[in-house]
């Protein structure tokens, strides 16, 4: 067990280097022989298996029953013709679940934990899944750990390990220990395990076990792998379609009942009212908003907004406040040091100053370029830019322990030993190092902190923080022992420096665009309010101080209180990770739909409270990725903005594909129902062939069309929507109703005016006006409330090539041979003709006009 090895036996068990870890050449071995390190996942389903399911549809079976219907009547034309239906729909079916599916996959490895390892010496990040036996890996705050490990070396950790012992605590980590006996996991302290993560300090450690092999992956063998819920949306839609289908079974059940009390052929009208049962059905639904959001995660994945949850996509649409990380997101990420502040002056640099900044930093210098967190980057680079350098200090001042930076604490220190002297240096925010310092340095001598000297402090902070720039402070004192307890009191305060980091030039615009989408930004910062205001007030966020609060006076603020003035402030300063949480509470009792970015360890709380989670790529700990809805690769606060526009226009696309879906079935429904009850001594208004051919040509591909309808140039200058709204809300129903009934309408007149030659041409007529019109209607689904001129109608290509395609295959079904043998229609005259494209194209004009009248009133 490793547990109980040193760490030197641990070593020589892996076959690995303290040093130089494993080479290139040992590890791809490795990998090949062990396989890769990751949990296994449900078997996929074959293609032939996706295939197989669509038969499972009950609608499907009903048609397959029809079909043997028809064999034992020896109706053969009719029975090919309703297998064709069904097998094109299952391959459609097939195309659509493998799109889905490869969205999927390809989300996964966008999301795919990394690891740094040490390979031949030097450190690199590779993707987790390849990590083997033997691996020396770095961990540090906030970093998933990617396998289970034996320590071999730990400066302060603790490790969150309740996803794998329920313990909420985090667990302190040693790797000098070892044990003598067998103990359970939870008491196993020189040990880390795959998918905890580490919430302080930092360690090394060589990788004992991987993927299946490691605890969670014996707990992973005992568990049965859930299927993937559903989204909100498709719940609802699967709602509808389920009451639909009785609603339509209904109809047809007495509108064969009907036909027989007519004296209609049983056979013909059996078939009808199967046939119409299917059609009426709006079966396609699931599958077309599994495309739809699919192709929508896919298109943002490529502009950087990755979805790691379906769900988020539909509810970005709905968001009304997005509260953004100040740093990296409304910013550059490129922080550089623009003022200092030491021995009472501003824009002084003493030596102690420094060599502060440059020994309490992780950042390194590798040939002349500069490694590590941007504001450690910077300060690093301030250094060697004054002829202070990392190497030279590090060698005279070497480092003994360290006291890593947490979001609540604000502070760092690092202990050096410097000949038999021992040195601690702390560096955070201001206030914090204040709060820590009995003593000054003031004109090279260390004076006793006095109110006067205090101010001095924060009248020069004051000046730099509202020009924008970031305030970093610094302490320094002598110790007699690197573990001395209460290190971080009794300090002596050194001086500070101001660091800027510029806005992002798009994120202006972004802003703009949001306020003028009815969406509420909301700025978060650790940073001093005076710094944040600055930045706000360019950026377009705030408008006064008055729209600033504290971290301080939050505390001061119950949860009701907070929640009556959450709507009033647009800058948090100061804030803690826990405060983060408290906003989003705040926000969410107003109903409004949250946002909420976040990159650190204790960010994660606050992501999975809010409606969208959204972590940062670059700068994002694993646990925060883990614990989000969408990753952002760029950092950048106008990815969301456009993550949300593209939520919106997913979300708007599948309402067009759902009205466009109803209003052709209820059309008909109508045209067949009432011709039946209302004329009841001729043929019905369509074959039970056509019915399904209509089903598979006009209604299947233009609503595909519009779940991919190019963004709509007016989509942010409306209010967010409610999240809680129908997909039938602002009129949906009605517009579906009154489109049904007008399809109806003129196919049954198209009907009438062709029985007057024979009861062949009224069938051709009335299928090629439902067939068409309904083609026609999808350019009406573009836009409810602008005219298709505005929209642009040739600004959806699918769209376009779908009618001219269904247009050009009706006037072959009407016109060729074959297909009148097939489906029983009769060739038409140009006069029929004529007609049948005017009454179709009837659909447009009477929506243009009805959009005309509402703007009008």
């Amino acid at each position: 067990m490793p547990y109980r090895m040193n760490i030197q036996e641990v070593v020589q068990e892996t076959y690995s280097d303290l040093d130089k870890g494993l080479s290139e050449q040992e590890a791809a071995a490795r990998l090949r022989d062990q396989g890769k390190n990751e949990l296994l996942k449900k078997k996929k389903e074959t293609v032939f298996q996706m295939f197989l399911e669509q038969f499972q549809d009950p609608m499907v079976i009903i048609l397959i029953i029809g079909a043997i219907v028809s064999i034992f009547l020896k109706e053969y034309i009719d029975a090919s013709i309703i297998l064709t239906v069904i097998i094109l729909n299952a391959i459609i079916g097939v195309v659509q679940e493998f799109k889905a599916e490869k969205a999927i996959d390809a989300l996964e490895k966008l999301s795919t934990p990394k690891a740094f390892v040490v390979r031949e010496g030097f450190l690199k990040e590779i993707d987790s899944k390849e990590l083997v036996v033997g691996d020396l890996v770095e961990l540090e705050v906030g970093g998933y750990i990617p396998a289970d490990m034996r320590l071999v070396s730990s400066v302060n950790l603790k490790v969150e390990e309740s996803t794998l012992t329920g313990e909420s605590e985090a667990v302190e980590k040693d790797a000098a220990l070892v044990y003598d006996e067998e103990i359970n996991i939870s008491d196993q302290r020189n040990m880390v395990f795959m998918s905890t993560y580490v919430t302080y300090g930092k360690a090394r450690g060589i990788v004992v076990r991987t993927g299946m092999s490691s605890e969670v992956g014996k707990i992973a063998r005992m568990l049965d792998e859930t299927k993937e819920d559903m989204t909100p949306l498709q719940v609802r839609l699967a709602h509808l379609s389920k009451i639909l289908g009785i609603g339509s079974v209904g109809i047809c059940i007495a509108m064969f009942v009907v036909a027989v009390l007519q004296g209609r052929d049983l056979f013909d009208m059996l078939l009808l009212s199967i046939s119409l049962a299917v059609a009426a059905i709006p079966e396609g639904l699931p599958a077309v908003v599994t495309i739809v959001l699919a192709l929508g995660v896919q298109v943002m994945s490529r502009n950087n907004a990755i979805i790691r949850k379906l769900h988020a996509v539909e509810t970005l649409g709905s968001v009304s406040v997005i509260c953004s990380d100040k740093t990296g997101t409304l910013t550059q990420n490129k922080m550089h040091v623009v003022s200092s502040y030491a021995n009472g002056a501003l824009q002084n640099r003493s030596e102690e100053l420094l060599r502060g900044f440059c020994l309490c930093n992780n950042a390194t210098v590798q040939k002349e370029e500069i490694l590590g967190e941007p504001t450690e980057a910077a300060l690093m680079a301030f250094c060697e830019e004054n002829g202070m350098h990392k190497d030279a200090e590090d060698l005279s001042y070497v480092r003994v322990n360290e006291i890593s930076f947490d979001s609540t604490r604000k502070l760092m220190t690092t202990i050096h030993q410097h000949g038999k002297e021992y040195v601690a240096f702390t560096k955070g925010a201001l206030e914090k190092v204040l709060d820590l310092c009995t003593q000054v340095r003031m004109d090279g001598t260390t004076v006793r902190m006095s109110s006067y000297e205090k101010n001095r402090i924060l009248e020069a902070s004051k000046k730099v923080s509202s020009d924008a720039q970031r305030v970093l402070a610094l302490a320094m004192r002598s110790l007699k022992s690197p573990h001395e307890s209460a290190v971080e009191s009794k300090m002596t305060f050194i001086g500070f420096a101001g660091l800027i980091d510029p806005p992002r030039e798009e994120v202006r615009d972004s802003i703009r665009l949001c306020h003028k989408a009815g969406i509420q930004v909301v700025m978060i910062t650790g940073d001093h309010p005076l710094t944040a205001f600055a930045i706000a007030r360019n950026l377009g966020i705030a408008k006064t101080e008055q729209q600033v609060i504290t971290g301080k006076e939050l505390d001061e603020m119950n949860e009701e209180t907070l929640a009556q003035h959450v709507q009033s402030y647009c800058v948090y300063a100061r804030v803690t990770p826990e405060h983060k949480v408290r906003i989003v509470n705040a926000f969410k009792k107003h109903q409004l739909v949250v946002a909420m970015s976040g990159d650190g360890v204790n960010d994660a709380p606050s992501l999975k409270n809010a409606d969208i989670g959204i972590a940062m790529g670059k700068t994002g700990t694993d646990v925060c990725k883990q614990a989000s809805d969408m990753i952002l690769a760029d950092d950048n606060f106008a990815t969301i903005v456009e993550a949300v526009e593209q939520g919106r226009n997913i979300y708007l696309n599948i309402q067009k594909a759902v009205l466009y879906l109803l209003s052709c079935n209820l059309g008909e429904i109508m045209s067949l129902f009432l011709a039946i009850v209302f004329m009841p001594h001729v043929v019905s208004t369509l074959s039970a062939i056509q019915i399904l051919w209509v089903n598979l040509v006009t209604d299947a591909f233009p609503a595909l069309a519009l779940g991919v309808d190019p963004m709509d140039k007016f989509i942010m200058e409306e209010k967010p929507r409610d999240r809680r709204e129908s997909l039938f809300a602002h009129g949906g129903m009605i517009f579906t109703i009154m489109n049904g009934m007008f399809i109806g309408t003129i196919t049954l007149v198209a009907f009438r005016n062709g029985l007057d030659v024979s009861p062949a041409k009224a069938q051709t007529m009335a299928f090629m006006v439902l067939s068409i019109s309904q083609l026609f209607h999808a350019l009406n689904l573009r836009s409810r409330t602008h005219s298709i001129l505005e929209v642009g109608i040739m600004r959806n290509k699918w769209l376009i090539l779908t009618m001219v395609f269904g247009i050009t295959l009706q006037i072959a079904v009407c016109q060729l041979p074959i297909f009148n043998m097939l489906l029983k229609t009769v060739p038409l005259d140009m006069s029929s003709w004529t007609m049948v494209l005017g009454m179709s194209f009837s659909i447009i004009l009477i929506n243009e006009i009805s959009k005309w009248i509402a703007k009008e009133r």
